[in-house]
């Protein structure tokens, strides 16, 4: 039997098990990865690939980092799990240092992102009711945004194609065009209570806010007595190269979500608010049993001591600075690539067909990646990524569209 055929009944036999034990929710997976370290990973077969897209931008510390594991493995040897009806020291150390680094005074922990959505809708219709505004309940989002697949953070979600079939919705959502002021003042009416944007489109095709843009939402909202509501999920915890997205436009929000990046691979979310806003919930008003345990608030800690301690901001923006310069230079050596967009190190690559057959030429190359929004290849390494590994990853996707193109 050849290494080639050995290989794929190897793969195959996991997929195969996973087929017979696991719900259809994801498209069919070609990988069976096993372990990692830094920035690449292998498969059960001990193929080796570069990871370009940490995965969908929470391994922020790439893998087996070892202060990350470190302090995993620390925290599950004392305390795992106690809920939040005690104080947790390390959910406290978590809250302060986030705050510390950002607009926001205050924290809630949740799980994921799509939780965190769910956190910030129930406190801007609080925060209205508190003002005495019951009529306001409704939300104007975005246009080509995704924010998670709950039921509320899908109403949220500006694609219909996530939507179909779990209609009807969450009420009072509505949906302005992306970097068009005129369009979200348009939405807004009598029944709005807040305004929800990504600082950079993510699963919509890595497509960045204008700072006017956000400026004028910021305005709008103060106007008319709004929350402001930024999904901060992937744009945060360092990967555009500020702690948070909004930092680039220096344009505040009332709150914003976390989650991806923030525990480098755990399980987390969080919303930040400042100002009244802060106040909001109170006692029965919102909860989460798992949320900000000992274990997730621990491996959280050790992302930030990286991000705000050892120097990894200043590294994701000279090393986001490089990655950028590459993708121009492979765009305009390629005719099926439009052009390279993004900050830090979240960029895609617009190409200009359909990019679901590109893929398979990504893992040939010995490169993880995906594409987004139809036309555009995700780029979200590991944020430890060094130049010469951005160096290595483009001259793959160099490869794979060379042979794409001549498809």
């Amino acid at each position: 039997m050849s290494t080639e055929t050995k290989t794929k009944t190897k793969t195959h036999a996991w997929l195969e098990r996973r087929d017979a034990c696991t719900m259809k929710s994801y498209g069919p997976p070609v990988l069976a990865l096993e372990r990692g370290q830094g920035v690449r990973v292998w498969d059960v077969d001990g193929a080796e690939y570069l990871d370009l897209i940490s995965g969908i931008a929470v391994n922020s510390l790439g893998h087996n980092h070892p202060r990350l594991t470190k302090a995993i493995a620390e925290q599950a040897t004392r305390l795992i799990h106690v809920s939040n009806l005690y104080a947790i020291p390390k959910q406290i150390e978590l809250a302060e240092t986030l705050t510390k680094h950002s607009c926001a005074d205050k924290a809630f922990f949740c799980n994921s992102g799509a939780e965190s959505i769910e956190s910030a809708i129930k406190l801007a219709r609080l925060y209205a009711k508190q003002k005495g505004r019951e009529e306001r309940y409704g939300f104007v989002a975005m246009k080509n945004s995704f924010h998670g697949r709950t039921l509320g953070a899908l109403s949220a979600t500006g694609q219909t194609k996530y939507q179909k079939g779990f209609e009807p919705l969450v009420s009072g959502f509505v949906y302005a065009d992306f970097n068009d002021l005129a369009s979200v003042e348009a939405r807004i009416d009598e029944h709005t209570c807040g305004v929800i944007v990504e600082p950079i489109q993510g699963e919509g095709g890595i497509i960045p806010a204008q700072d006017e843009f956000l400026a004028g939402c910021r305005r709008l909202c103060d106007e008319r007595g709004l929350t402001l509501i930024y999904d901060e999920i992937q744009t945060g915890m360092g990967r555009t190269g500020d702690a948070f997205g909004y930092q680039f436009s220096g344009v505040e929000p009332d709150v914003f979500t976390l989650a991806k990046g923030l525990a480098g691979g755990v399980a987390i979310g969080a919303l930040l608010a400042k100002g009244e806003h802060a106040d909001i919930f109170t006692p029965g008003t919102h909860a989460s049993t798992f949320g900000g345990n000992p274990l997730a608030c621990a491996a959280a800690l050790a992302v930030c001591e990286e991000l705000f301690e050892r120097g990894l901001l200043e590294h994701v923006k000279e090393t986001g600075v490089h990655m950028g310069r590459l993708l121009g230079q492979l765009v305009a050596k390629h005719e099926v690539a439009e052009l390279a967009r993004g900050r830090g190190l979240m960029w895609g690559v617009v190409v200009k067909r359909p990019g679901a057959d590109l893929v398979p030429l990504l893992y040939a190359q010995g490169l993880l990646g995906n594409v987004t929004a139809d036309r555009v290849i995700r780029i979200a390494p590991p944020l430890i990524v060094t130049k010469a590994e951005c160096e290595e990853a483009v001259d793959k996707i160099d490869k794979a569209l060379t042979e794409w193109g001549e498809m």
